[in-house]
């Protein structure tokens, strides 16, 4: 029995993460070109819509906190917030696609 311990059962190792190791598997999936082409849209759309969200939001925080609208401030201030968050979940939806289409083949 080897390194690794997983292999005389057929699991596979824990997940690892690594700089360019955060991909998803396509190849596991059939119409993977179909599915790459979907996911990598939607991954780009909900990035593009945080990033103009976070800059609107700012925006307006500026001009209304100058101008001394403190409730549209405030309001401006849980924009970006949103925006912020948006964009984290949009970069996790990557991670846990990978995860999903790694564990697909196995069940």
């Amino acid at each position: 029995m080897g390194g690794d311990r997983f292999a005389p059962w057929g699991m596979t190792p824990p997940l690892r993460l690594a700089a360019g190791d955060v991909s998803p598997d396509f190849g596991a999936v059939g119409g993977s070109g179909d599915l790459r082409s979907i996911v990598g849209a939607l991954l780009t759309y909900g990035l593009i819509v945080a990033v103009l969200m976070l800059v609107i939001s700012t925006t307006i925080w500026a001009i209304a906190s100058s101008s001394g609208s403190w409730h549209t401030a405030q309001k401006a201030k849980l924009g970006c917030f949103v925006a912020i968050g948006g964009a984290v979940l949009t970069g996790a939806a990557l991670t846990w696609a990978n995860w999903l289409l790694d564990i697909g083949p196995h069940l």
